[in-house]
């Protein structure tokens, strides 16, 4: 039940805790129209205009019912029991510092991605997509390097049949940071070996969907996931979407072939 509890609220909890990040999001855009109709559900209801603006962005709704149901995951826990949750993803807050794609000289940055957090997927039997995919919007393998978004150890290399070549590092902090679909390795990356926040990991590709050297099943990107540990040493995942928009502007350049 804890795990249940804790991926709950999983997307919104590092915004109530994270001060630099409420202030991403009260950066955001929103309507006239649609903040003056926050207003009127903060008058009538149990939550503040920020509550909803919060909730809006998270699930991309605009009715108060909606809305009124998604902040409830956040406020119907005891103090305690939420302060215990909020301090399992300080492991990543705290050790975070660029966003894994470096932009090109002049600072452009050739990815998107959006939130697609427990989308369904397929292959492998039907599951939720524990991760976002940062896409290439020039879809060649090989193309884009693949930076640390932190300090930490090589936990994990090689191949997995959905997530292709992969790898996993473990930060100072806990948090476990999944890179997925990768083309190939940098010089140096194995299991055991430390590796500095900016570090070269790879080049992004699209392998896997099936045995090992599998390519081509689906367009060039990168699967970021994030995992963290609970009390019991059992292995959950959160959404890291609005961990990658906080990063997003914590670019590396690089020089690009």
């Amino acid at each position: 039940m804890a795990i249940v509890r804790i991926q709950g609220i999983a997307q919104v909890m590092h915004l109530m805790d994270a001060e630099s990040t409420k202030e991403k999001l009260r950066d955001q855009s929103i309507s006239p129209e649609l903040y003056n109709q926050f207003c009127k559900y903060e008058g009538k209801g149990e939550f503040s205009r920020y509550e909803y603006l919060c909730g809006y962005f998270f699930i991309g709704e605009k009715t108060k019912n909606s809305l009124d149901e998604y902040l409830r995951l956040v406020t119907k826990y005891k103090k305690q029991e939420f302060s215990r949750m909020t301090a399992y993803e300080q492991a990543i807050w705290h050790d975070i510092v660029y966003f894994p794609i470096p932009a090109e000289r002049g600072g452009i940055l050739h990815v998107s991605f959006e939130n697609s957090w427990m989308s369904q997927r397929t292959f492998g039997g039907k599951r939720g997509h524990e991760g976002t995919d940062i896409m290439a919007s020039y879809n060649q393998r090989g193309h884009y390097p693949v930076v640390s978004i932190s300090d930490g150890i090589v936990e994990k290399t090689g191949w997995l049949p959905q997530g292709g070549y992969r790898i996993g590092i473990r930060s100072p902090s806990g948090a476990y940071f999944y890179y997925a679909h990768l083309y190939d390795y940098a010089e140096g990356i194995s299991e055991g070996c430390n590796v500095k926040a900016g570090e070269l990991l790879g080049f992004m590709g699209d392998s896997g969907y099936g045995e090992e050297g599998t390519v081509g099943k689906f367009d060039v990107h990168l699967h970021m996931g994030i995992y963290l540990n609970d009390e019991k040493g059992e292995e959950f995942s959160i959404n890291s979407y609005w961990i990658m928009k906080y990063l997003e502007d914590k670019l590396l350049i690089s020089q690009y072939e």
